[in-house]
């Protein structure tokens, strides 16, 4: 009995002797060794996108390499999305590492060898199709680190859940999917996951660079339409009818009162775009009715609650001072992407053995928006940026994500991949 105590406890000495140990050395020269294969897999990924819910040969290239790598492989998640298990030869946490897949509707315009030339149907219309977002990166990324971590696993403690998920940009019409999908199917309960984090490359941060940011990080999505009923009339005699164009004028203007005039800016940002107006068929006819619709972003719960208020409010004493009336509906896609703070305090070390510590800094918020924030209903996270910038560019001169122009130098993307191991082996210590 005395032997089998002993045994136990120089086991567990063991694992904390290994534990202890600082492998960011090693996980930089497996990460070099690998680095022309990760810049290989980006640019083939750039070259063939696939819009959202419709990742079908990305889904299989992904699934290839990880079974090459002996991972149990599980396929069809949230339609299109997979997952790679990796079990560390030592008991520990279950940590998941996220990478989104799919690309935009967007005709690229980059003079690149492997810029995307294909097509394909979106929402009834044919689309140029490319990644202009940076999944590419993000897949090519958390491959090279799936890599890196099997390569060590004998030194690993606990279980890495490698999550490929498509439809981050939103599924077609009619159709759902996506990060709150993955989760509603298990994602983080087989095995159930302690905490999960996430990469975005970014075109307007410099390569080398990480940025990040405690607490609430990254805005909720909302998106409303406002449907405004008036009386047709002759464009000729407005005075016979009530106007919903001009209405919906004074609404827009409205809507941004909520933002400049009753929005307590000092605590978070508060954004309302109006993206889209429907109205009419005819130059000189005054319609009955009129469509908008937009988005909302904001990065408080309670302020977001108050801003849907306001804009329903808004909206309809607005459109009955004109004698007209509007109905508000408003649809959340997203929710604040929130970075547990503990976690951030325990983890930016170890972004810096990736960066290097002066590369590595704390942000403001983003009013753009992420579906990962779903996982941070049921783990911890923590999402952050690596830079995609060329060294040396003039951020101002940038192509702003989601357009035609949009570039990424991906001679640096060894520090996502880095970023990822090292947070995998000290996590536990």
């Amino acid at each position: 009995m005395k032997k089998i105590l002993s045994l136990l406890v120089l086991l567990v000495v063991c694992a904390q002797a290994v534990a202890a140990v600082d492998l960011s050395g090693e996980i930089d020269a497996a990460t070099a060794k690998i680095m022309p294969k990760v810049v290989e897999w980006r640019r083939h990924l750039h070259q063939y996108p696939e819009l959202s819910n419709r990742e079908f040969k990305t889904a299989k290239f992904v699934e290839e390499h990880l079974r090459a790598l002996g991972l149990e492989v599980r396929t069809g998640v949230a339609r299109t999305g997979v997952v790679g298990i990796l079990k560390g030869a030592l008991p520990g946490p279950v940590l998941a590492l996220r990478a989104d897949m799919d690309g935009l509707p967007v005709t690229e315009r980059v003079a690149l060898p492997f810029a995307s030339k294909e097509k394909a149907e979106f929402n009834g219309q044919t689309v140029g199709v490319m990644h202009a977002c940076g999944h590419d990166t993000h897949v090519a990324m958390l491959l090279g680190a799936a890599e890196v971590l099997t390569s060590m696993k004998n030194k690993l403690r606990g279980t890495v859940v490698f999550i490929f998920q498509p439809a981050e940009e939103g599924p077609p019409a009619g159709e759902t999917g996506g990060a709150e999908v993955m989760v509603k199917e298990g994602v983080l309960d087989n095995p159930k996951v302690d905490a999960v984090f996430g990469i975005h490359i970014n075109a307007q941060t410099e390569i080398g660079q990480i940025r990040y940011k405690s607490g609430s990080f990254m805005a909720s999505s909302d998106w409303f339409t406002i449907k405004v009923k008036g009386k047709q009339s002759h464009g000729a005699y407005p005075w016979l009818g009530i106007d919903p164009i001009a209405t919906a004028a004074q609404i827009i203007n409205g809507l941004q009162m909520i933002v400049s005039r009753e929005s307590e800016l000092t605590k978070s940002p508060v954004v309302i775009s109006v993206g889209r107006i429907n109205a009419g068929v005819r130059e000189n006819i005054i319609p009955e009715e009129l469509t908008m619709s937009g988005t909302i972003r904001t990065l408080d719960a309670a302020m977001q609650k108050d801003v849907h208020e306001k804009i329903r409010q808004t909206a309809v004493k607005i459109a009955e001072s004109m004698g007209a009336t509007a109905e508000v509906s408003i649809e959340t896609k997203t929710l604040v992407t929130y970075n547990t703070p503990e976690l951030v305090r325990k983890m930016v070390p170890s972004l810096e053995k990736a960066a290097g510590s002066g590369n590595v800094q704390e942000t403001e918020w983003v009013t753009g928006a992420e579906d990962f924030s779903f996982y941070g209903t049921k783990a911890p996270t923590f999402f952050f940026y690596v830079g995609g910038m060329p060294k040396g560019k003039d951020v101002k001169e940038t192509a702003a994500h989601h357009t035609p122009d949009f570039f990424i130098d991906d001679s640096r993307l060894d520090v996502g991949v880095k970023a990822f191991c090292n947070i995998v082996f000290d996590y536990g210590k």
